[in-house]
């Protein structure tokens, strides 16, 4: 393959030094064997990459941090956009500018001293314009809807090799709706505008339940979670931890059910937060914790609230339901596959959404899921037994499923042309079909949760 266009610092092949750190992500579920890597640095970097995969014939993958693989990018020109990490904050017109390769921590820390925060996910380690491509829910979601909801405008490199601005109000409209929602089959998002808002403390953290009152836990949340208000985010977790010493010896080697919630309300001090206060109240009153994080906490302090792994990259099998509800009957199958007794071999997370999630978006996009009151995400390691008693939970609550599932929560075991066709509405997954055919009609960018084109 030629190298006219980018100097040889940029382009990493098989034995060169590097290479090897440069094909791995986060989540190591897939081994990826690209036939070249080009640590793009700029737009112009990635459009000779998409021109040079488009000469050749190969696919084009693109990688952040590699939190989400979905499909092993073998003799694919792979993108690596860490380069492109800038991050503009207009405190005026309360809008953040981002390049591909920032994480959202950065985007947490550049807008908070302006008193503002992006609707970012659980963890600020996870690349902020692919989370947002896939739809994008977390603390703040209930209140202000998806991610994908608020962005102002997307920079984008589409397979011809051409770097496009597009927005809502010109002639790509449709290119817009599609990249909000299924971004990662038409093209290279290089930045892109989003919204942000005015929050900048949270009531937040997550009680952690023992193995006496789990069962007991998981119905009262069903009672709770149907009243909160909209600034009130909540989700469950159900983990057995193993008998570790690099574990806290509060949950080493027990059962324990965490209960994780954020209050976005108004003002930046503990004043703001009594209506949480006393929501919050209500769950600590169950019963004895084995950990209580909660506090008001600065916006940037966020990512503790899920506490989830930032040191070692792992092997994760996510897969997940979209829900239409959780009542008593869903709670008690829960349990019986996931909580205390169950020796589940996996984790399982009960996220709720309603609010902002539930109400169509201003300006219109590809992001489904807005008929689901929760999602139920369930990680498992590599063992096939173990992904076998994880799919055994996700039949049982199959009568609670909306039939849908989040792109954002999917996994590696979620690519075939029926698992995608779920991630969105059925009209939309036509008309998507449709414009994958006007602007990538070879499928060039198939190294995702692809949408074949018509």
């Amino acid at each position: 393959m030629p190298n006219d266009t980018m100097v040889p610092e940029q382009v990493l092949r098989p034995g060169d030094a590097g290479f090897d750190a440069g094909r791995a992500g986060f989540n190591l579920a897939i081994d990826h064997h690209p036939e070249l890597i080009v640590e793009a640095t700029g737009p112009s970097d990635v459009v000779a990459a998409v021109r040079r995969a488009a000469d050749a014939g190969r696919p084009l993958a693109v990688m952040n941090t590699g939190h989400g693989p979905s499909v092993a990018a073998d003799g694919a020109v792979l993108v690596r956009t860490g380069g492109m990490d800038r991050v503009d904050v207009d405190p005026v017109r309360r809008t953040a500018r981002i390049g591909c390769g920032a994480a959202w921590g950065a985007v947490i820390e550049a807008a908070a001293p302006h008193g503002l925060a992006p609707l970012n996910g659980s963890s600020p380690h996870v690349g902020a314009v692919g989370y947002t491509l896939g739809g994008g829910i977390g603390h703040l979601s209930r209140r202000f809807g998806f991610a994908a909801d608020h962005v102002r405008w997307i920079d984008v490199v589409t397979a011809d090799g051409q770097l496009r601005h597009v927005t809502a109000d010109d002639g790509d409209r449709g290119l817009f709706w599609a990249l909000r929602g299924a971004g990662a089959n038409f093209g290279v998002v290089t930045a892109m505008e989003v919204d942000l808002f005015p929050v900048a403390t949270l009531l937040g953290g997550e009680l952690g339940f023992g193995p006496e009152i789990g069962e007991q836990v998981l119905h009262a949340y069903v009672d709770w979670v149907r009243a909160v208000p909209e600034t009130v985010a909540s989700s469950l977790l159900l983990l057995a931890y193993p008998d570790d010493p690099a574990v806290p010896e509060e949950l080493r080697g027990r059962h324990v059910t965490h209960v994780r919630v954020a209050h976005s309300g108004d003002g930046g001090d503990d004043s703001g937060h009594a209506e949480g206060r006393r929501w919050i109240e209500q769950l600590q009153g169950i019963g004895p914790r084995l950990v209580d994080t909660v506090r008001v906490m600065p916006y940037t302090e966020v990512g503790s609230i899920h506490h989830e792994p930032v040191d070692e990259p792992v092997p994760a099998f996510d897969r997940n339901l979209l829900l239409r509800a959780f009542d008593h009957d869903a709670a008690a199958v829960l349990a019986e596959h996931a909580g205390p007794a169950a020796g589940a071999p996996f984790l399982a997370e009960v996220r709720s959404w309603g609010g902002a999630l539930s109400r169509p978006p201003a300006v219109p996009n590809a992001v489904a899921g807005r008929d689901a009151a929760f999602s139920l995400l369930a990680i498992s390691a590599p063992d096939l037994d173990d992904r076998t008693r994880r799919d055994g939970l996700l039949r049982a609550m199959h009568p609670w499923a909306t039939g849908g599932s989040l792109l954002n929560f999917s996994g590696v075991e979620d690519t075939s042309p029926d698992a995608v066709r779920r991630m969105y509405r059925p009209d939309d997954f036509a008309r998507l079909q449709e414009l994958k055919a006007a602007y990538d009609p070879a499928n060039m960018f198939r190294i995702n949760f692809n949408i074949p084109p018509r």
